[in-house]
């Protein structure tokens, strides 16, 4: 651990991209793990994030049709 200049401390043995996203709550349990799903992607993983990120593209597209009817 280190300290930054305004005294925050940090994890040292972080590497960059693999920080963690906290996912958003929806209060929808589909919606909410296709979101956290995509948050558990590591940064640096664009493949992945491109993936993840369409299947919350199809998820809201589903969820929105639903209410359409």
């Amino acid at each position: 651990m280190s300290e930054t200049p305004d005294h925050e401390v940090t994890d040292v043995d972080e590497t960059p991209g693999q920080e963690t996203i906290e996912a958003p709550e929806t209060g929808d349990i589909v919606v909410d793990a296709a979101l956290r799903d995509l948050a558990s992607v590591p940064t640096d993983d664009l493949d992945g994030q491109l993936a993840a990120g369409e299947h919350v593209q199809q998820t809201l597209r589903s969820r929105l049709g639903d209410l359409g009817g």
